[in-house]
C-alpha cells in the first residue's frame, strides 16, 4: 500500500488460523472448491417492510423476490445495523454493531475522511482469504479514500458508486458531475444515470457469475436504488400502482429474476444461497393490516426493521418457512462462514453476530461458529448480574440512530425506548408501538442491559480508520 494509507493491512496470523474445516454435512476443505457454496447478498437501499407482494404490498407485483420466499425462509423481526446507509452496510460487512467499529454516524460523503478501519476482517476478506473469489457490485458507501474502497477491503472486483446520488452527496463534485462509476481503482464514466443502475448493476452481477465457473464465489450486490434520486428505465414507468417507487421496485424484481437465470443458466443454482435484505426502512403501514409505524432514520420500527429473505434449497436452507425469531444484519457474518465451512479463529476481532445456521438448515446441531457470539465480554455487575443471563443479553438487539447514539433496546417480545423517558412496548400485542407497556420488571431488565452495553463498548469498542497523508 502507498505510504498515505492509514495503517498496512496485518493479515499473516489470521490467514495462518483459517484451516480447513467441518460443516453440518462433513469436512470442508478449503481445497474443496466446487462442494463448497457460492454466497450472494442482496442489499437493497431504503426498501420498507411492507414494499413486497409477499409482504403484504397490493401496489406492486414482485413474483421473482416473492418465489424467493417462497421457496426459502422469510423473516418478520429483522432488523438492519442502523436506520441508515453507512452504518448498517459497516454492521453487515463486519458483523459489528456500528459503534464497536467506530462507525455509527450518519454517512460516508465525499468529505468524510473516515471508513472501516484496516484492521477489521471484512466479510469478504474472511471469504477470500479461504478461497473465495469476492466481488462488490454496487453502491459502496463506506468512503472513497484508498483505503476504505472495495478493493481495499477485501473484495477482488468491483463496480459501482463509492456515494449517493442525491444532493447531500453531489455538492462535493464538480458542476456537472456528479459520483462516477467505478470500476476497481478508476472512474470507468464520470456521471452516473440513476435509471441505468439496476440493470448494470445485474449485468455485471451475472458477468461475474459466468466467469467464476466452478470457482466458489461471494457476490455482495448492493443496490442503489431504491435510494432518491430514484431511477427507472422507459420499459418500467407507469408499470406500478405505486408511482416511480413501485415502478422501480418491480424494475428490481425483474433484475433479481435475471440474476438468478444466471445463475440455472450456468449450472450453479443448486450450489448458491442468497440473502436478500435491506439497508434500512422507508416509511410506515398503508392500511390497517400494516400497523408499524415510522420511516428511514427513525427508530421506530418501520425505520429499522426490514424484509429479509434467505435462499437456497441445494445448500440445506429450509424451504417455505417464515421465521419470527430476533434476527439482525450482525448475524450473516457468522452465519454464512459457516456455511461456507469456515470457522472463525479465536484470535478475529469481537463480533456481535450471531451463528444462524442451525436456523436455516433446520439441523437442530450448533453451528460451525456457535461459540462467537459468547466471545463478547461478559462481567456483569451484581446490580444487573441477577436480571438477565448471557444468553439473553448476546440475543438481544441494541438499537442505535442515525446519529449514532442508544436509542432502544429489543429482547423478545419487548422493546425499550430509552430517551426521552424509559417507555416500554410490546410487540405482539403492539406492533404498532402506539400503547407503552406496563412492566417495571422487564423495563428493569432492558435498562440494566443497555446500561451493560453502554459499557462494553466504551471499554471494548474500536476506532474507525482516520484518512490522513504523512
Amino acid at each position: 500500500m502507498p505510504a498515505d494509507l492509514v495503517n498496512e493491512k496485518s493479515r499473516l496470523p489470521l490467514i495462518l488460523c483459517l484451516l480447513p474445516v467441518f460443516g453440518a454435512a462433513g469436512p470442508l476443505s478449503v481445497a474443496a472448491g466446487a462442494s463448497r457454496p457460492n454466497v450472494i447478498v442482496i442489499l437493497v437501499d431504503d426498501l420498507g417492510t411492507y414494499d413486497l407482494g409477499c409482504l403484504g404490498a397490493t401496489e406492486v407485483k414482485t413474483p421473482r423476490i416473492d418465489g424467493l420466499a417462497a421457496e426459502g425462509i422469510r423473516f418478520t423481526d429483522y432488523y438492519a445495523a442502523a436506520p441508515i446507509c453507512s452504518p448498517s452496510r459497516a454492521g453487515l460487512l463486519t458483523g459489528c454493531y456500528p459503534r464497536r467499529i467506530g462507525m455509527e454516524t450518519w454517512v460516508q460523503r465525499a468529505d468524510s475522511r473516515r471508513g472501516i478501519h484496516p484492521d477489521e476482517v471484512t466479510l469478504a476478506e474472511l471469504f477470500r482469504e479461504n478461497g473465495y473469489a469476492t466481488a462488490c457490485v454496487g453502491k459502496w458507501h463506506l468512503g472513497d479514500k484508498p483505503p476504505f474502497r472495495p478493493n481495499a477491503q477485501g473484495f477482488d472486483e468491483y463496480f459501482g458508486l463509492l456515494h449517493n446520488l442525491d444532493p447531500v452527496e453531489t455538492v462535493y463534485f464538480a458542476d456537472g458531475e456528479g459520483p462516477g462509476l467505478w470500476r476497481d481503482g478508476e472512474i470507468v464514466q464520470a456521471t452516473a444515470d440513476p435509471a441505468e443502475l439496476t440493470r448494470r448493476y445485474t449485468d455485471e452481477a451475472i458477468a461475474f457469475v459466468e466467469r467464476m465457473g466452478e470457482r466458489p464465489f461471494f457476490l455482495y450486490l448492493p443496490h442503489t436504488m431504491l435510494h432518491v434520486p430514484l431511477g427507472v428505465s422507459p420499459e418500467f414507468r407507469g408499470s406500478s400502482a405505486w408511482g416511480e417507487y413501485g415502478d422501480a421496485i418491480q424494475e428490481l424484481d425483474h433484475h433479481v429474476g435475471r440474476l438468478l437465470d444466471a445463475l440455472a443458466a450456468a449450472g450453479v443454482a443448486e450450489r448458491t444461497a442468497i440473502v436478500f435484505i435491506s439497508d434500512n426502512g422507508r416509511g410506515p403501514g398503508r392500511n390497517p393490516s400494516q400497523p408499524m409505524r415510522g420511516n428511514k432514520l427513525t427508530t421506530w420500527e418501520c425505520g429499522i426493521r426490514v424484509p429479509a429473505i434467505v435462499w437456497g434449497p441445494g445448500v440445506g436452507i429450509e424451504k417455505g418457512r417464515t421465521n419470527s425469531s430476533l434476527v439482525s444484519a450482525l448475524d450473516w457474518y457468522p452465519t454464512l462462514a459457516s456455511l461456507a465451512g469456515i470457522r472463525i479463529p479465536a484470535e478475529h476481532p469481537a463480533l456481535d453476530g450471531r451463528d444462524l445456521s442451525p436456523m436455516l438448515t433446520g439441523t437442530g446441531a450448533p453451528g460451525l461458529n456457535a461459540d462467537v457470539a459468547n466471545r463478547r465480554r461478559w462481567d456483569p455487575p451484581l446490580e444487573w448480574s441477577a436480571l438477565f443471563t448471557r444468553e439473553e443479553y448476546r440475543d438481544a438487539f441494541f438499537v442505535h440512530g442515525s446519529e449514532g447514539a442508544l436509542a432502544a433496546v429489543r429482547s423478545g417480545r419487548w422493546k425499550l425506548f430509552l430517551a426521552p423517558g424509559l417507555t416500554l412496548y410490546d410487540l405482539e400485542e403492539d406492533p404498532g408501538e402506539s400503547k407503552p407497556a406496563r412492566n417495571g420488571e422487564v423495563t428493569r431488565k432492558l435498562r440494566g442491559m443497555a446500561v451493560m452495553f453502554q459499557e462494553e463498548m466504551s471499554r471494548d469498542g474500536r476506532r474507525a480508520g482516520e484518512w490522513r497523508r504523512e
